[in-house]
C-alpha cells in the first residue's frame, strides 16, 4: 500500500514498484481511508510506503492508529523532511513495535528503493521471534550459589595502532538446561531483588583471577568490570575491591571499574564516598553508556572518573548520521577538556572504525573487532587480530575516508 497526499508521487512510486516486479499497489491520499482499507483487507496488507507530512492525518498519527489496528506488517517512511525529523519518526515507529525497513527521501531513487525491498519478506516467511524465558529470584540465587555464572571477555583495542590493550568482563549464566543465558535476562532481576551485590562480587573475583592468569602468561591487559550503583550503597565495598585485588596479586591500575547509573541515586553520599576512595586506591573509574539514562554531566561533575565510554547509540553510524556525529564529537571534546581517556563502544563495521580513527578517539570496542568470548579463546583470537591489524591501521582508502568524513 502507498500513502501520500500527492497523487503524482503515488503514480511515480507505483510505477517504480511495478518495474521492480511488484504488482500494482493500492494507493491512498488520506490516512483515514487507508486505515479503513487495511481493516477491510483483513491482514493482507503487509508493506506500507508512507509519507510523513500529510494535511489531514500526518504520518505519526497514522502509525499510532495503525498499531491500534494491530498491524503486523512492515513500513517504509518516505519524506522530504530533514534527517533529524526522519530519524525521530523512525525511532517512534520502532518503539511502537512496527517493523521499519528504513527511510527514503523524496524523490525516491530506484536503487535505494530496491535495496530496502531486498531486506523485506512477507510475514508468512518470517520466523516468529523466540520468547525469552523469565527466571525467578530463587533460580538466580541458586545459579550464583552453584557457580553457574561465568565471565566472557570482549577486547578493547587502541585506535592509533590497533594493539589490544584490555578487555571488558561480561557475565553469562551457564544454565544447566537452557544453555548460555545473557545478562539482559537476569541483571535487572538481580538489581530488583537484592542479588546484584553478590553477583558483582562473583564477576569481580573471576575477573581478578583471570587478570593474574593472563599476567603470568605474559599478557598485559587491563580488565574492566561493570558496577551497578546498587553495589555502592555500602562503604565497605571499596575495601572489598582493594582486598580482592591484593589477594589475586593484581595491581589497581590493571582494573577498570565501569559505572552505569541505570536509576537515580536517592543519596549520593555513600556512592561518592566509595568511588572516590577507589580512585584514591588507583583503580580506573569509567563512566559507562555516556549520554544515556542518568550517565551524564552531573556524574562527570561529582565523581572522579578518568575514562568515558561513549554509548553505542552515538557511535555506530555516526559517520553518516549528523546528529549522532555531533553528539559523539561533543562527548569526545568534553572528555578531552577533562583529561579523560575515551572509549567508543558499538563499533559494528569498517565505516565506524575508520570514522573513529580519524576522530582521535583512544579505544574501540564492538562486534567489528570481536564478540565477547571465553577467556581460553582470547589467545587464538589475538593471533587472528594481528593479521587484520595492519590493514585496519593503514590510512583509510579514499572511499572510506569520504564516508568517515561525511
Amino acid at each position: 500500500m502507498l500513502l501520500d497526499d500527492d497523487p503524482l508521487m503515488l503514480k511515480l512510486v507505483s510505477r517504480q514498484l511495478e518495474n521492480l516486479g511488484f504488482a500494482a499497489p493500492t494507493a491512498h491520499t488520506n490516512g483515514h481511508r487507508a486505515l479503513a482499507a487495511i481493516a477491510e483487507a483483513g491482514g493482507t496488507v503487509n508493506l506500507i510506503l508512507m509519507d510523513l507530512n500529510m494535511p489531514d492525518m500526518d504520518g505519526i498519527e497514522f502509525v499510532r492508529l495503525l498499531v491500534e489496528q494491530q498491524y503486523a506488517g512492515s513500513l517504509i517512511l518516505v519524506s522530504g523532511e530533514d534527517e533529524r525529523m526522519l530519524a525521530a519518526a523512525a525511532t517512534l515507529v520502532r518503539a511502537r513495535g512496527i517493523n521499519l525497513l528504513g527511510q527514503l527521501r523524496k524523490p525516491i531513487s530506484n536503487k535505494a528503493l530496491a535495496a530496502l525491498l531486498e531486506t523485506w519478506a512477507p510475514p508468512r516467511l518470517q520466523l516468529p521471534a523466540a520468547t525469552k524465558t523469565i527466571y525467578s529470584v530463587n533460580e538466580l540465587a541458586a545459579a550464583i550459589a552453584n557457580n553457574q555464572l561465568i565471565n566472557h571477555y570482549q577486547p578493547k583495542v587502541a585506535l592509533d595502532d590497533g594493539h589490544v590493550v584490555g578487555v571488558e568482563a561480561l557475565v553469562r549464566w551457564r544454565h544447566p538446561f537452557d544453555g548460555m543465558v545473557f545478562p539482559d535476562q537476569f541483571i535487572g532481576l538481580a538489581e530488583s531483588n537484592g542479588l546484584i551485590d553478590e553477583l558483582t562480587r562473583v564477576v569481580l573475583s573471576q575477573a581478578l583471577a583471570q587478570t593474574r592468569t593472563w599476567r603470568d602468561a605474559g599478557l598485559a591487559l587491563r580488565v574492566a568490570v561493570n558496577l551497578s550503583m546498587d553495589n555502592l550503597t555500602e562503604v565497605e565495598f571499596a575495601n572489598f575491591v582493594s582486598e580482592q585485588a591484593s589477594l589475586a596479586g593484581v595491581v589497581a591500575t590493571d582494573i577498570v571499574l565501569e559505572v552505569t547509573e541505570s536509576r537515580l541515586m536517592s543519596d549520593v553520599r555513600t556512592p561518592l564516598d566509595v568511588l572516590t576512595r577507589l580512585r584514591l586506591k588507583r583503580f580506573c573509574l569509567s563512566i559507562d553508556d555516556f549520554g544515556t539514562g542518568n550517565s551524564s554531566l552531573v556524574q562527570l561533575r561529582d565523581i572522579p572518573f578518568d575514562q568515558l565510554k561513549i554509548d553505542r547509540s552515538f557511535v555506530h553510524g555516526a559517520c553518516t548520521d549528523e546528529t549522532r556525529r555531533a553528539i559523539f564529537n561533543g562527548s569526545l571534546h568534553l572528555a578531552r577538556q577533562l583529561g579523560m581517556e575515551v572509549v567508543a563502544e558499538g563499533v559494528e563495521d569498517r565505516a565506524d572504525w575508520d570514522f573513529l580513527r580519524l576522530s582521535g578517539c583512544d579505544l574501540a570496542q564492538g562486534y567489528f573487532i570481536a564478540r565477547p568470548m571465553h577467556a581460553a579463546e582470547l589467545p587464538a583470537w589475538m593471533v587472528g587480530w594481528e593479521e587484520r591489524r595492519a590493514d585496519l591501521t593503514s590510512r583509510p582508502s579514499a572511499g572510506r575516508l569520504a564516508i568517515a568524513l561525511h
